[in-house]
């Protein structure tokens, strides 16, 4: 019935979706395996993508040759370049979406490549020979023979749906959990743990009153995530902001003695930075209002996310509280809110591929590695899908590094550092973040994907415009010199210095008051050759200008720490031999067995000391 896979993909989640399409377009044949063929790249909590880090990870994989980019701006109804008022390596995207335009975008792109097969049904266990996956055996007991198994499986595994005092199996509301995997993995050695994510109400938009709300609109000038020709938004539907109030708390209280959080029927650890609603006012009991975001689904639907307001208290107390929201009076539920809770595997069990240590072959993406959000899933099954498909072909895996990209600080982390609850990436996280842009992730990355054989020739090509661009704009900005005549009243009217003599209009540019903008209006000169240049590239070259000396400082750092990542060490290396390691260290060692001195460096428990130590005695 099924040939034999190069690789097979479990669960058609975001990350499961990028996994098969990175496989497939790098020419592996690839089985993509899910539950339900109409929740492919189903956005299960908002709908929404990017935001502070995550938009740069979408840039991130869409310079690679990854599609989230591209299915956002397909599917956009709003865009926001969040951070604006801070320096450029706090600038972050995001985009409201349409929900069922996004799945369906997806679901068009994966059916075009010819690579990909789909099949609908669960998948209880794994084929495993000789510590090395060889396919996957499903619920009605179909074997399906692949050369690598990518497990992409959400919040499905054992996946516990609460809503109050009630609960029942379930991976998202009305579709079943997953079993099977957990219990053979655990019989395979590897270690399993519980974690739990919510999800607030959807309500009917028809019933809620917009005059009492404060509107978001999105950007005047919208830009979007892809490199590519994407259409830019020309239409957006507005979000809209209110506030809870006393009455609200005071009412969800009521339900705390039924709360499944409160009275330790949830075991799992949740998202330490999206809590619910009841541990918010639980948490921060001094605090007499939060924030609620309203926003839409889709361009046509009338059904509304409530961001904010994640809870699984009794379905009547949630909506007794939610109707003394402003605007909200005489709300209509359309479901309510819940947690989940569901089975993940600490990622100090992976290698830097994302290939399990204990099975060959087998990779794991998403959620099942404790991250939360779709663009952390989306990026760990583009660089799954990528190493799965180098393993069966015997080639290098593809690992990104901390300072090239922040997929490789989440994987870092991930793998390095593991998690105890789940994953969210911010800036705080990458000691590069200067170096790390959202504006540069095609500077950074879409060579690297051309390698590879995902990202296109025109692409490329594209790229090697925008820097031949770039070059020629610097160099015209060193040479091109302004008069103090000609600028003077302009730069006083700009509040900065005057000048005393003729200088480049590079000395300007790296003035705080002054940007590419100001530029142009101080002299006509210098507004003609500017205007030769797209504002992509003016973005960029005014960026480097004016933070040289931090690029260049930051670059320094990382190539120095970096170094040590050439210094190999043997996946058998005995660290039981090394007595002058602290225990803690040893244990660490031998549970992650790092790479390199680079990775082994970054494992928590391992000091400075033990990083000493091994290198001397490698070294001997």
């Amino acid at each position: 019935m099924f040939q034999e896979y190069d690789v097979i993909v479990v669960g058609a989640g975001h990350s499961g979706c990028e996994a098969a399409a990175a496989a497939a377009n790098m020419g592996s044949k690839v089985l993509l395996i899910t539950m339900n063929m109409n929740t492919i790249a189903q956005m299960s909590c908002n709908p929404a993508m990017g935001g502070v880090a995550k938009g740069q990870i979408v840039r991130e994989i869409d310079a690679l040759g990854g599609y989230s980019g591209i299915v956002s701006d397909k599917s956009m109804l709003q865009f926001r370049m969040l951070n604006l008022s801070k320096g450029p390596a706090m600038w972050s995207p995001r985009s409201q979406n349409d929900r069922m335009r996004f799945a369906e975008e997806w679901r068009l792109a994966l059916e075009s490549m010819p690579n990909v097969d789909f099949w609908q049904e669960m998948v209880s266990g794994l084929l495993v020979e000789n510590k090395r996956v060889v396919g996957v055996r499903t619920a009605l007991g179909i074997e399906v023979k692949g050369k690598a198994v990518v497990l992409t499986n959400g919040t499905f595994l054992n996946g516990k749906i609460h809503i109050g005092e009630k609960n029942f199996g379930g991976g998202r509301t009305a579709e079943k959990a997953a079993t099977g995997i957990t219990e053979q993995l655990i019989e395979l050695g590897f270690e399993s743990g519980r974690m739990k994510t919510g999800t607030p109400p959807r309500i009917d938009g028809r019933s809620l009153n917009y005059a009492l709300m404060e509107e978001q609109k999105g950007d005047e000038n919208p830009s979007k995530f892809s490199y590519s020709d994407t259409e830019p938004l020309e239409n957006q539907l507005s979000c809209w902001i209110t506030y809870t109030n006393e009455a609200v708390h005071k009412e969800l209280e009521k339900g705390f003695d039924r709360s499944p959080m409160f009275q330790g029927r949830i075991k799992g650890l949740g998202p330490r930075y999206c809590p619910s609603i009841e541990d918010k006012i639980n948490r921060f009991a001094e605090r007499d209002r939060h924030q609620i975001f309203v926003e839409p689904e889709g361009w046509k639907t009338v059904e509304i996310y409530v961001n904010g307001f994640s809870t699984s208290l009794p379905e009547d107390i949630q909506y007794s509280a939610i109707t003394k929201i402003p605007g909200f009076e005489n709300a209509k539920m359309f479901r309510p809110g819940y947690a989940i809770e569901y089975d993940y595997f600490p990622p100090t069990q992976l290698r830097m591929s994302l290939e399990t240590q204990l099975i060959d072959n087998l990779y794991f993406a998403g959620q099942i590695n404790g991250t939360t959000g779709y663009e952390e899933a989306a990026c760990q099954g583009l660089m799954a899908g990528i190493n799965a498909h180098n393993r069966v072909h015997e080639k290098e895996p593809f690992i990104l590094k901390r300072s090239e990209a922040y997929i490789g600080v989440l994987i870092d982390d991930l793998v390095n550092k593991g998690t105890q609850e789940p994953y969210r990436m911010f800036t705080s996280r990458a000691e590069y973040r200067i170096l790390l842009r959202q504006d540069n992730a095609d500077l950074r990355l879409t060579e690297m994907g051309h390698q590879l054989g995902l990202a296109t020739d025109e692409r490329l090509e594209k790229l090697l415009d925008k820097k031949n661009e770039m070059a020629s704009l610097t160099k015209e900005l060193k040479l091109l010199r302004v008069e103090p005549s000609v600028v003077n009243d302009e730069l006083t009217e700009l509040n900065t210095a005057t000048i005393t003599e003729k200088v480049p209009v590079e000395n300007l540019l790296k003035r705080p008051h002054i940007g590419m903008a100001e530029l142009k209006r101080i002299d006509v000169e210098v507004n003609r050759t500017l205007s030769k240049y797209s504002e992509d590239v003016l973005q960029q070259v005014e960026i480097l200008t004016k933070y040289e000396s931090y690029i260049e400082r930051e670059q320094k750092m990382a190539d120095k720490i970096e170094s040590l990542e050439d210094y190999i060490i043997k996946s058998d290396f005995d660290y039981d031999r090394v007595k002058a390691l602290s225990s803690e260290a040893r244990e660490k060692l031998k549970k992650v067995r790092p790479e390199t001195i680079g990775q082994l460096s970054r494992i928590s428990g391992v000091s400075p000391a033990d990083v000493s130590i091994l290198t001397i005695y490698m070294g001997k």
